[in-house]
Order: structure tokens, then C-alpha cells, then sequence
């Protein structure tokens, strides 16, 4: 079965294989993704390479239910986005898949998440229903081994505290946090980390101006005195993740592939190094889309690594990583 083979993927000629079997099969059994097709005239038999799978356009998550599955969702995750803006909707058939997706894609890069002390200071997501970031966060909050994981809201001076202690005691520390909160903790309390590993998840929500990510990166860096500062990329749209864990370069996981399109051509794919809309596989999205064309500029460093350098003019902010690089 399909859903096997996901997380079993050790090639890159494995990849292009389930991405092929994967785009027959959810032609077959996702209506608004078959229509589309259909209006592109697109054959599914013609379709040889994964470079010649139509990539649906995210935006169709905010007005279609888009699902490769007659099973009744188990979950339905939404986007963030600022008043008057249109929200996606990922209506998940299976939990399991973005459960295994998210755990696989973190272990990939740091090992296991049992190991670390998880911290979370994402207040705006916190604060609304569906959020797909607060659902694998506390995820890995329950795998923790160690009781001090666990969210954080408005009380900075707690998490100063908590942070300080478990860094000076040499625990690994992971914490995730959206950027504007991350910004107010190294605005008020000074640290000098050597065991914590920041993770921004991008995005100032509409409390603060936007920065790129370069001078955001060294604002971070001088207040919790690391060297780095990572990043995670993900949408409500997808189930896989990637990671940068410094330089803003980001690394696919295992069940992710980024292909970059030309912005005047966007069935012309384009190789490595030049700059364009981003396209994403992501083989976990095995019962919505898995072939889906974002809404982020961007290029490919490498078959694996991408880097992030803003959006489309006139995009709708909303979703993770809103930074404008």
C-alpha cells in the first residue's frame, strides 16, 4: 500500500516512483484535483517525470474541500490570517500520516525528540482553534521525557526562568517560537544559551513590522547569545516539514521534494540556483494534494535544500514563515 512505502523512501529514483504512483492515484479519487487537470488537458497516462505533475495552486484550500479520500476527516486544520482574509482548510482523513510526517521529519535533523526539554512560545496560534503547528508541537511536548515541557502564553518572566535553569543544568532544550514572541523574550531578558536550540516558525502576525530574516536572525543570536538560529517551515496545507538549521537554508525531510517554477511559465521548472515559486511534494498529503504550488518565492540549493527569499506581490499573509527575506 501506498501509505507503506511513505516513510520507507531511501532514494531519490523511490521518491519519483510513490510521487508517480501517488499522483494517479489521488487523479482518480480527488475531484477538485482531477477537474483541474482535466481543465489544463492533462492525460495521466502522458505524465513520466514528477517535473510533469500539475501542482494545484494553494489557494484552492481556502474555497474547496480537498481530499483524496471518502473517509470522514478526522481532523481539520486552519491557517492563521489577519482580519478580511480568507483561511485555508486541510481537512485530515488520516492523523497517523501527519503524526508519523512530523516526528520522522524532526528526528531526521535532530534526533530523537524524547531527548529534548520542549518549549513553545507560540501565543498567536495558542490563541485560536485548528492551528497544525500547536498539534505537532504538543506532540512532542508528550514525547519528551522531562515534565518542564510545555507551552508558554504571555509569561515571559516563567519561561525566562524555566530557560535559564534547564540551560545552566546542560539539559537539551528545544524551543519553538513564533518571531514577534521570540522578539519580546530578548527584549526584556538577557541569556547566554549553550544547550537550547531556537526554532523561529516565522511570522510577526501583525504585531510588529516585518523584518528579513537576516537582521531578525541577529537580533535573536545577540539576545539568547547562540550562534544560530533555526527555522522551520511548514503551512497548514502541508503534512511534511523542513528545517534550517542556520543560514536560512532549509532541508527537506524524507517525504518532501521542492521543485522551483518559472514565474512567467509555471509548468517550466527550473534548476538549481535560479529564483521562482516554490512547488512542493509532499508524499505525506497522501489524502489531500500532495503536488501543490505555493505562494513563496524561492530557489533550490541542492536536490534537498532550498532557501526561502520572500513572497509573490499581492499574496495573502497568513501560515508560517511570512518573513520577506
Amino acid at each position: 500500500m501506498l501509505k507503506e512505502q511513505l516513510f520507507k523512501i531511501s532514494s531519490e529514483s523511490e521518491f519519483e516512483r510513490t510521487a508517480l504512483e501517488i499522483f494517479q492515484f489521488q487523479y482518480e479519487r480527488n475531484l477538485v484535483y482531477k477537474k483541474y487537470c482535466d481543465l489544463l488537458n492533462i492525460e495521466k497516462e502522458n505524465i513520466q517525470r514528477i517535473e510533469e505533475i500539475p501542482f494545484l495552486p494553494i489557494q484552492f484550500f481556502k474555497t474547496y474541500r480537498i481530499l483524496s479520500s471518502s473517509k470522514k476527516p478526522e481532523k481539520i486544520f486552519t491557517s492563521s490570517g489577519t482580519t478580511g482574509i480568507q483561511t485555508s482548510k486541510h481537512h485530515i482523513a488520516d492523523l497517523s500520516l501527519y503524526e508519523k510526517s512530523f516526528t520522522q521529519g524532526f528526528e531526521e535533523i535532530y534526533g530523537p525528540v524524547k531527548e529534548y526539554v520542549v518549549l513553545a512560545l507560540l501565543p498567536s496560534y495558542l490563541e485560536r482553534e485548528g492551528s497544525s503547528l500547536i498539534y505537532m508541537v504538543n506532540d512532542f511536548i508528550e514525547k519528551s521525557n522531562f515534565r518542564e515541557s510545555g507551552f508558554y502564553l504571555n509569561n515571559l518572566s516563567e519561561l525566562a526562568k524555566t530557560l535559564k535553569k534547564l540551560d545552566s543544568e546542560e539539559k537539551k532544550i528545544i524551543l519553538f517560537g513564533v518571531s514577534f514572541a521570540l522578539l519580546d523574550l530578548v527584549e526584556k531578558f538577557r541569556f547566554n544559551l549553550k544547550n537550547t536550540i531556537i526554532v523561529e516558525t516565522g511570522g510577526m502576525k501583525g504585531r510588529r513590522k516585518e523584518l528579513i530574516r537576516k537582521e531578525l536572525h541577529e537580533i535573536l543570536q545577540n539576545g539568547f547569545g547562540v550562534e544560530k538560529i533555526h527555522s522551520e517551515y511548514g503551512m497548514t496545507e502541508l503534512l511534511s516539514q523542513a528545517y534550517s538549521t542556520g543560514e536560512g537554508i532549509f532541508t527537506c525531510s524524507d517525504t518532501l521534494k521542492v521543485l522551483i517554477r518559472d514565474p512567467e511559465d509555471p509548468f517550466k521548472i527550473l534548476p538549481n540556483g535560479k529564483t521562482g515559486g516554490i512547488n512542493i511534494i509532499d508524499l505525506a498529503n497522501l489524502y489531500s494534494c500532495s503536488f501543490l504550488a505555493t505562494q513563496d518565492l524561492g530557489k533550490k540549493m541542492g536536490e534537498n535544500k532550498f532557501e526561502i527569499l520572500g513572497r509573490f506581490d499581492n499574496s495573502d499573509l497568513r501560515g508560517c514563515n511570512l518573513l520577506l527575506l
